[in-house]
C-alpha cells in the first residue's frame, strides 16, 4: 500500500489460516503483518476496514464455491495436496501420461465436481475373447506391456500401467459385463469411480459400451484419453497380431 500524504510505499501480508465452509466468516481469523519499515497506519487500517473488506470477499467466495459445487462432489483429503504427479513409463518405453494431468482443485476442504464418461468401440473378436483380455492376467500383461495384478473375483483387485491404474471387480457376468471400482494413482486420495464395462456380441465382432461414474472433472480428458490409447488402441494392437501369428 501506498501512504498518500508521504507517497511512501510499504509490502505487508495478509494470512488466513482457518478458512473452512464449516466456520462463519466472522469468526474466520484474518491477521495482518508488514515488513520493515514504517507503515503502521497502513497496518492498522488493515486491522479494522481492511479486515471486514477481506471477510466480505471470503463470504462471496464460499458462497460462489456452494453454489458451483452443488452435485457429483468429492472431498480431497490432506494426501492430496502437494502431491507430486510423475509420469509413468511403461516397459515398452511409451510414455503413460493420459491418467496424467494437473489437478486444478486438490485443495483440502475444497470439494470438486465429479462427471460420467461415456465411450463406445467395435473390436474384432466375439464376447468371450474380449472379456478374456480385461480378466486374465497373462492376456492384460501381453496388451498393456505392462506387469499386472489381476485378480478376476468379486473383491479380487486389479493394478495396471505400473500402478497408474487400480481398483478392484465388484461385478463379473462371463462374456456380458464387468464392474469396476477404478482409479488414476493422481487422483484425491481414496477416490474411485465406478466402470462398467458392457460387452454386446455381434458374431464375429463386439460393441463395448463403457460409462465411467465419479470421474474428477479436472481429469475428464486424461480419462477418456487413458482409456482410449492405453485400453482400447493396445487391444487393437494386440488383436491384430495375434491375428498375424495364427495366420
Amino acid at each position: 500500500g501506498t501512504v498518500k500524504e508521504s507517497g511512501e510505499k510499504h509490502k505487508g501480508s495478509v494470512e488466513i489460516p482457518n478458512l473452512s465452509e464449516e466456520n462463519e466468516v466472522d469468526d474466520t481469523e484474518i491477521n495482518i503483518s508488514k515488513k520493515k519499515g514504517e507503515g503502521d497506519v497502513l497496518k492498522d487500517l488493515m486491522r479494522t476496514e481492511g479486515t471486514m473488506k477481506v471477510r466480505e470477499a471470503l463470504r462471496d467466495y464460499l458462497k460462489a464455491l456452494k453454489t458451483e459445487f452443488t452435485l457429483g462432489m468429492i472431498l480431497p483429503t490432506k494426501a492430496t495436496v502437494g502431491q507430486e504427479l510423475a509420469t509413468e513409463e511403461k516397459l515398452s518405453g511409451s510414455s503413460v501420461q493420459d491418467c496424467i494431468s494437473p489437478p486444478s482443485l486438490d485443495t483440502v476442504g475444497v470439494k470438486i465436481p465429479t462427471v460420467k464418461i461415456l465411450m463406445r468401440e467395435i473390436f474384432n473378436s466375439p464376447a468371450d475373447e474380449l472379456y478374456s483380455i480385461f480378466t486374465t492376467k497373462e492376456l492384460v500383461q501381453k496388451f498393456s506391456k505392462c506387469p499386472a495384478v489381476i485378480e478376476a473375483e468379486k473383491g479380487g483387485k486389479i493394478q495396471m500401467f505400473d500402478g497408474c491404474v487400480s481398483g478392484e471387480y465388484t461385478e463379473l457376468v462371463p462374456s456380458q459385463r464387468i464392474v469396476l471400482k477404478w482409479r488414476c494413482r493422481n487422483w484425491p486420495d481414496e477416490h474411485y469411480a465406478t466402470v462398467a464395462l458392457n460387452f454386446k456380441d455381434m458374431a464375429a465382432q463386439t460393441e463395448l459400451q463403457l460409462e465411467c461414474n465419479g470421474v474428477p472433472v479436472s481429469n475428464e480428458d486424461s480419462t477418456r484419453q487413458c482409456w482410449k490409447k492405453q485400453y482400447f488402441e493396445d487391444i487393437h494392437i494386440f488383436l491384430q497380431q495375434s491375428k498375424d501369428s495364427m495366420e
